[in-house]
């Protein structure tokens, strides 16, 4: 279908096993067979990774993989059943392509797209994206951070202390009001249109990303559907604070 943003490859279903060292999974796959799949995702995956979930693995055929599969997906069951992603290495790509369209307005205008732009202090950290547009407008300045993590209707994040998050969002603070920050918060399931700080995990992230808001500093928190298909962009989930 033409709306969706990215078109996964062809998946496999299977049925969660358990999950270890982080970076493993063992899955059943329809066929019965037990395969055990790259698990791209380092975070705690908190309630996304029930043993016996519906799953959907991609496959490789590079001969220089240690594993075939890659686990894409898991069935959660908060709001009904529906699909959460749980490859982090694919929301940039994703962002990158609903800019490409210009389909996140609220960004304001924007001619060019550059990506991983080194800035801060020490220029030691790099931006996921830099937008920019005629010489007499500000550069757009775009975190992008990915979340599953759910109470009920409401979408958290982050689900653990984060240093690093808690280091963008001062890096983002640091930036104004010579740019327009942004804190862009990649909905990986289509559940949820409400979106908050995760408190309860980082009360630290809570603080600063309410004096981030107080300050100037944007958050879009952007909802994307997801099934074995594609990724469809939904719109802004609505803040909670």
């Amino acid at each position: 279908m033409t709306d969706f943003l990215y078109q996964y490859p062809t998946l496999y279903p299977g049925i969660l096993l358990k999950r270890y060292k982080r970076f493993f999974v063992d899955v059943e796959l329809a066929t019965g067979e037990v395969v055990t799949a790259h698990c791209p995702n380092t975070g705690p995956m908190t309630g996304v990774c029930a043993v016996g979930s519906a799953v959907y693995l991609s496959s490789s055929d590079n001969p220089n993989r240690k594993l075939r599969y890659t686990l894409e997906m898991i069935e959660v069951h908060d709001n009904g059943a529906t699909w959460a992603g749980v490859n982090t290495s694919l929301p940039n790509r994703v962002v990158n392509l609903a800019l490409a369209k210009k389909l996140i307005p609220e960004l304001g205008n924007y001619h060019q797209i550059r990506f991983e732009v080194p800035y801060g202090v020490d220029r030691k950290s790099r931006i996921d994206f830099l937008l920019t547009g005629n010489e007499s407008e500000k550069p757009i300045y775009v975190e992008v951070k990915n979340t599953t993590w759910v109470q009920g209707n409401l979408t958290l994040f982050p689900d653990t202390v984060t240093t690093r998050g808690q280091k963008h969002l001062r890096e983002l603070m640091a930036l104004l009001p010579e740019a327009d920050s942004v804190m862009l918060y990649f909905i990986n399931r289509g559940d949820c249109p409400y979106f908050a700080p995760g408190d309860s995990a980082d009360p630290v992230y809570g603080v600063l990303f309410r004096e981030a808001i107080a300050l100037g500093v944007r958050v879009l928190p952007c909802r994307f559907e997801v099934s074995p298909l594609g990724i469809r962009y939904l719109g802004l989930a609505e803040l909670k604070l």
